[in-house]
């Protein structure tokens, strides 16, 4: 394991202030490996795997990797939706959805150690619905969210996904990720930069909740952000096939939902998921979540909060 653990630090470029932080590691990655071997013996449809996160505790990791409405006071939201386009389009969408195929999707980011997943998931829908709007896909400026969205939102501490679309909205849009780059911490808004909008909304919808045929139907014309509980064990190393593996409706992260489609081996139906805990997690960034079958909420309760940008 000490050898495995060489390689795996080598490979990650993964450096410790000293042997007593570097043993400490050793003994949270041969716990994880461990735990890892023992879960794919299950053959379960899905695989973990050993990646970047193999020597965080899984409380370090949901503590940096994910923040989705951590503080009760974004409760308070007025902006909730009441009108849904899609509603009357639920029976006639497409059997399969998939936006890269379509050029709706920029390539895989990494929100690093900052809790701004609600940044990088509003973003996403954005990016897809322009991309469809205009035939142009444009990469989009997460930090101006994490720099200049603070009434409601707390940068890297959490934040949500509707009042993200009412500052970009309210603020006239969002500029380029090239004007304004992502630098993975808590920074001062940067008005000059900002300034410069690239793309603007006219607002954004929620979908009905706890209706997975009302998230396909939205799904089906545009990538849709949504909340999930994602910070779990099985969620951490998730490394490919259709994810039907341990998690609640405790939403704690956010992600787009990009598409969806069945399985071919064995029929198993899924949600096509965009992360932003960068190419090296999942099947190179993105996610397979098991489709409809259980409860309303769907698995990991992704169809409790999705919304997305008009």
């Amino acid at each position: 394991m000490i050898e495995k653990h060489e390689k795996w630090m080598n490979f990650h470029g993964r450096v410790y202030k000293d042997e007593v932080e570097k043993s400490k590691r050793l003994k949270i990655f041969n716990e994880n490996v461990k735990r890892i071997e023992a879960s794919n013996k299950l053959n379960r449809g899905f695989t973990l795997g050993v990646n970047a996160f193999a020597d965080l505790t899984n409380e370090e990791f949901r503590a940096s990797r994910t923040g989705y409405k951590r503080q009760s006071k974004h409760f308070n939201l007025k902006s909730k939706s009441k009108s849904f386009k899609y509603e009357n389009l639920t029976n006639s969408v497409s059997s399969t959805m998939d936006w890269r195929k379509k050029g709706a999707v920029t390539p895989i980011k990494n929100q690093e150690d900052c809790g701004c997943c609600w940044a990088f998931s509003a973003v996403a829908s954005m990016e897809g619905l322009n991309q469809i709007k205009t035939g142009k896909l444009v990469s989009l400026s997460e930090q101006e969210l994490v720099d200049c969205d603070t009434s409601f939102d707390e940068g890297c501490e959490g934040g949500l996904l509707d009042t993200a679309f009412e500052f970009i909205k309210s603020h006239g849009g969002l500029t380029t990720e090239a004007k304004y780059p992502y630098m993975g911490t808590d920074g001062t808004c940067n008005a000059k930069r900002a300034a410069i909008k690239s793309v603007s909304i006219h607002g954004h919808e929620d979908v009905p909740e706890n209706n997975e045929d009302a998230l396909l139907a939205a799904v089906a014309h545009q990538p849709v952000s949504v909340g999930i509980e994602g910070g779990g064990f099985d969620f951490q190393f998730y490394a490919g096939g259709v994810f039907n593996g341990e998690c609640g409706t405790e939403l704690d992260h956010a992600v787009a939902v990009i598409g969806y489609g069945v399985e071919e081996k064995d029929g198993s139906k899924y949600w096509l998921v965009k992360n932003s805990w960068g190419k090296e997690w999942g099947e190179k960034g993105y996610m397979k979540i098991k489709r409809g079958g259980g409860a309303k909420q769907g698995l990991c309760g992704i169809a409790m909060k999705p919304s997305y940008p008009i």
